[in-house]
């Protein structure tokens, strides 16, 4: 922010309101909400249920609020924002309770503190030593080990699937794709043209960049659409699929076709549920040398 202002584009005013904003926020370790657009989902049910005719069905993740980055994380800060999407979506869900007693979003500060009390736990010895056992005060990247690592040490029963090589030609990976559709579509036939799961979302994790994947499209030609919400995406384009009459030039940010995706290998975290202590220890124990599943 105080580039910002030095380059004129922020009033010193507002640079001293936000910053007093922002050290409450980072006091109680609670995420200011600044970046935060909420009832995507729902706008994104209500418009598959009355358009998209290109779509012969659509399975959608439980309710999920979006954050983008800021001017602190810019360039950095995907990883922690695309945790902020995922426990924003657990902790509007009942099964997630328990491990999440009363607990809200947190801001970025307290998720790296947060890991760094998973690893003092025990977790991932091999990627804390990588990251010098500290995050606090750094701008160091998170990845899928990391947000694996914090899910377990909450008591969240969750995997990493590494789909480290293409499966589909020119470098694209059809198998990311269908086991995505897998993990929302439990039954494909028969089942309505829009599906509101109650399945969390996808961390989706590539060299460079992470997203968070909210839902999945069976096209009419029997292609598969992600969709998915990226914390490089600002909140005044979010907004628009929040209009009544959403256009479907919106949905393209979201969209991520097959032929889009062609990094050369894909992590995913995907949430299955919760762990009692016992099976906590367990997979404390197993991060002692980290393997992820492979596929293929």
């Amino acid at each position: 922010m105080e580039i910002e202002v030095n380059r004129g584009r922020m009033h010193p005013s507002e640079f001293h309101r936000r910053k007093a904003y922002m050290m409450e926020s980072l006091a109680i370790g609670v995420d200011d909400g600044k970046t935060k657009t909420s009832g995507v989902m729902e706008a994104l049910c209500r418009y598959y249920q009355n358009a998209a005719t290109d779509v012969r069905r659509v399975w959608l993740s439980a309710g999920v609020d979006h954050f983008h980055s800021s001017f602190g994380d810019k360039g950095w800060g995907c990883g922690y924002r695309n945790f902020q999407m995922l426990l924003s979506s657990l902790l509007q869900n009942d099964a997630y309770g328990d491990s999440l007693k009363d607990m809200s979003v947190p801001c970025i500060p307290k998720i790296q503190s947060m890991i760094e009390d998973a690893w003092k736990e025990g977790f991932d010895p091999q990627g804390a030593s990588q990251l010098n056992n500290r995050l606090q005060g750094t701008k160091a990247w998170i990845g899928a080990c990391e947000i694996y690592t914090l899910l377990t040490s909450l008591r969240i029963k969750c995997r990493i699937v590494d789909f480290h090589k293409s499966t589909g030609p020119l470098g694209t990976h059809p198998r990311l794709f269908e086991w995505i559709l897998s993990y929302y579509a439990s039954e494909r036939e028969g089942s309505p043209k829009v599906v509101c799961t109650s399945k969390p979302p996808i961390y989706l994790q590539h060299q460079g960049h992470s997203r968070t994947v909210v839902g999945i499209e069976e096209r009419k030609n029997r292609t598969l659409c992600l969709l998915v919400f990226d914390p490089g995406c600002p909140s005044r384009e979010m907004q628009k699929l929040l209009k009544q009459d959403m256009e479907v030039s919106s949905l393209k940010q979201l969209r991520k076709f097959v032929g889009n995706l062609k990094h050369k290998q894909y992590q995913i975290v995907a949430v299955e549920g919760v762990l009692s202590s016992e099976e906590k220890i367990a997979r404390r124990q197993a991060s002692q040398v980290f393997t992820a599943e492979k596929i293929p």
